[in-house]
């Protein structure tokens, strides 16, 4: 049980930080100015446990066959990546913001397949496999998933109760700064698992 909520923990607060100003919270965000919340979230959800699933997936097989200490050294350099490309940042593309704003189809169906092909290799997705290499499947998909979920239902509730975003700074250099630390933690653990061996 104790590995279960360390997976979900982990995994919640990781996934919920990369969610922070990416591409598909600023999609939430525009799909919730066109229609009402909760087909946005329901959407979101579906797309986000698919996704992380098949993340989940691939880390977890990763995991079994790769030596620990290698995974967290990759894991660690992989949250130094996030780190800088949370840094970068992302915007949605004119063609992107168009799709959001002209969909006539179901708000679930259309938020849901939106997010799907967003998600297919972005950070948060990259992350999730990431985690799964080395906590308990269960855990990470479930904390991964209500993570990317909390973070894109913030920027709904934000972005219409305020009518603007959060400011964008604040949000992306926190948000690589715990990457960072999560990178630098990755990296003494798998120096101290690699000299032990």
């Amino acid at each position: 049980m104790t590995g279960f909520i360390t997976a979900l923990g982990i995994s919640f607060a990781v996934i919920f930080v990369a969610e922070l100003g990416d591409k598909s919270q600023l999609m939430a965000l525009t799909f919730a100015t066109r229609f009402r919340p909760l087909p946005v979230l329901i959407g979101i959800t579906v797309a986000t446990a698919i996704v992380h699933a098949v993340s989940v997936a691939v880390g977890y097989g990763l995991g079994a066959t790769l030596p620990t200490g290698w995974i967290s050294l990759a894991a660690a350099v992989a949250f130094l990546g996030f780190g800088a490309w949370t840094l970068r940042g992302d915007k949605l593309t004119d063609e992107e913001k168009e799709k959001a704003n002209k969909t006539t189809k179901s708000a679930i169906w259309a938020v849901g397949i939106a997010f799907f092909l967003a998600e297919l290799g972005d950070k948060t997705m990259l992350a999730t496999i990431t985690l799964a290499t080395q906590h308990g499947w269960f855990g990470t998909w479930l904390g991964s998933t209500v993570g990317m979920v909390a973070a894109d239902a913030l920027a709904i509730v934000v972005g219409r109760a305020l009518g603007k975003r959060l400011p964008e700074k604040v949000i992306k250099y926190g948000a690589a700064a715990l990457f960072v630390i999560f990178g630098i933690w990755l990296g003494i653990d798998a120096i101290r698992q690699l000299t032990a061996a």
